[in-house]
């Protein structure tokens, strides 16, 4: 999961946007995240429900929502 994007769950802007820096395995308790402001996180995940997957930043805009890549809640309000 190196290198992928996901959205992490925010008190203030609800949901923000980190590239995951570290390879998550199975079983691991925090998922090693750098933010888009540059900050480095380690956020505490449950492996039976790690954070969303963002979409490819080409599909951002994207009129019709069936066409996005991963379709959750913060896909939706983001797109």
């Amino acid at each position: 999961l190196q290198y992928n994007r996901v959205w992490i769950p925010d008190n203030e802007e609800v949901w923000r946007s980190a590239e995951i820096t570290k390879n998550y395995k199975a079983g691991d308790r925090f998922l090693h995240v750098q933010l888009e402001d540059g900050s480095e996180l380690s956020y505490p995940v449950d492996p039976a429900a790690l954070p969303p997957l963002r979409n490819p930043d080409i599909l951002v805009g994207e009129n019709d929502l069936t066409a996005l890549s991963y379709l959750h809640e913060p896909a939706v309000l983001h797109n």
